[in-house]
């Protein structure tokens, strides 16, 4: 039994040891921790923005329909009176079509039924005909039906990656706000720790005053240190509260419970080998197979409307029977075959187009041409950057060693009667500064990893949509 309740109280004291004490303290004052994995989650649920651009995806679905030659049935009705001079002789004509058109053959088939009524001899004519059109010159066959459906094809797959590209950016803006707000965090602490430094120092240069060790102008001195820390404090709290608000905003968090940010490590694991990563991003990221496929929709553009300038030749063949009543009784029947031709002379629209479209794909290919470059100049300055924040951090963190262990001299020093107050004050702000210093190059190192990942498109993937 004895074992027992050690093993217990070994256990118990080794789970408790691996709680973080921020946790520990956030739940004792009613603070919820908000780390930035959870912040994505419940901003890409609840913050209406991303279902405003998502809207925009479910509306590609229906551009097809709505570019591409409709292939519905289509049914006509036609009534009129056929009359030349006199208003007793007319002919009333009822006509019933049902019309057929299949897009990617360019073929169309028309049914259709008519009947005649004489006002004067009151006999009934009626005729039913069955046609087919073919084109075998534009349109041949339904070439450019078949264009028109890859070119919108091509323009909906841009389009759902824009929708992708949006969704990324205002993800990236999020994790940014997120790093605004744990940065504004972190300088408040900093801030209010300074603060508190500073009115320890206040109450020891007046303990100091009391026993003639120090003049009243030291403690005017550290006074004004303290109201000066107080005014930067002040500051610091308004922006976090700005950030706050925003953070609050994006998940829709009406509660009174007080969030506070986390160090966010969501991305702090990524591995840069520039070379390979650019090979990659040229060949299979989002950006790359959307410049590929404008260059491929404009070079369908200039086949379209290469086609547009042949005529329009149509093979025609139908069926026809004719005949009395409405029943077509002593009907005559005819077969028929034939072409119809069309060609506008001289074809200065179409020329026109076909010369544009082909000043346009080269334009395109030159724009591509042009973004790669740029996105590579931009990347690489990036991986740059991130290599330099990591050295400018660990100097940093050199630096507040070196000062820290400064101030702590400087205190004995001051002490002793070895240094002025002013030396002091200044190797206490310096060491502050360096603080702040710290906070900004590692925060500024997750902005530019987050801004690397959405350049190469790795932000987000469609399947995370």
């Amino acid at each position: 039994m004895m074992i027992r309740k050690i093993r217990l109280i070994v256990l118990t004291t080794i789970a408790i040891s691996l709680i973080n004490p921020n946790t520990l303290k956030a739940q004792a004052e009613n603070i919820e921790i908000l780390t930035l994995d959870n912040f994505i989650s419940l901003a890409s649920k609840k913050d209406t923005r991303f279902e405003q651009i998502l809207i925009d995806k479910l509306a590609l679905k229906y551009r097809k329909a709505l570019g591409l030659p409709a292939g519905d049935f289509i049914l006509s009705l036609k009534s009129k009176y056929n009359f030349v001079f006199d208003p007793d002789d007319q002919d009333l004509t009822n006509t019933v079509a049902l019309t057929k058109l299949f897009p990617y053959t360019g073929t169309e088939i028309e049914v259709g039924y008519s009947s005649s009524l004489s006002s004067v001899s009151r006999e009934i004519s009626s005729e039913f005909e069955v046609a087919v059109s073919q084109p075998i010159a534009e349109n041949a066959f339904g070439k450019n039906t078949r264009l028109l459906d890859k070119i919108i094809g091509l323009e909906t797959k841009v389009a759902d990656f824009q929708v992708i590209e949006a969704y990324e950016d205002y993800l990236a803006s999020l994790i940014q706000l997120y790093y605004n707000w744990y940065s504004a965090y972190e300088n408040v602490n900093t801030a209010r720790n300074s603060y508190n430094e500073n009115m320890k120092l206040l109450e020891n240069i007046k303990e100091r005053e009391k026993y003639k060790i120090a003049l009243p102008v030291d403690v005017n001195k550290v006074s004004l240190q303290v109201v000066a820390k107080k005014e930067a404090l002040i500051t610091l709290e308004n922006k976090y509260a700005e950030y706050l608000n925003l953070i609050k905003q994006s998940i829709r968090n009406e509660n009174n419970i007080d969030l506070r940010a986390e160090n966010p490590m969501l991305y702090e694991d990524l591995k840069i080998n520039f070379n390979p990563d650019y090979l990659k991003f040229s060949t299979q990221s989002r950006t790359a197979k959307m410049l590929k496929m404008l260059e491929d929709k404009t070079s369908f553009e200039v086949d379209k409307y290469a086609n547009e300038l042949l005529p329009s030749i149509n093979l025609i063949a139908g069926y026809l029977q004719e005949g009395s009543d409405h029943q077509l009784k002593a009907s005559e029947q005819t077969v028929y075959a034939g072409l119809s031709f069309d060609w506008p002379m001289p074809s200065v629209v179409e020329k026109a187009r076909l010369e544009t479209s082909k000043l346009e794909l080269k334009k395109t290919k030159l724009e591509s041409e042009n973004i790669h470059l740029k996105i590579y100049t931009d990347l690489k300055n990036l991986n740059n950057q991130i290599d330099n924040e990591k050295e400018l951090i660990s100097i940093a963190d050199d630096k507040i060693k070196f000062s820290q262990a400064i101030v702590d001299d400087e205190r004995k020093n001051y002490s002793l009667g070895r240094v002025t107050l002013n030396d002091l004050i200044d190797e206490v702000n310096k060491l502050e500064d360096n603080k702040f210093n710290k906070i900004f190059h590692e925060v500024q190192l997750k902005r530019l990893v987050v801004e690397w990942l959405r350049l190469n498109d790795q932000l987000i993937k469609q399947n995370d949509i």
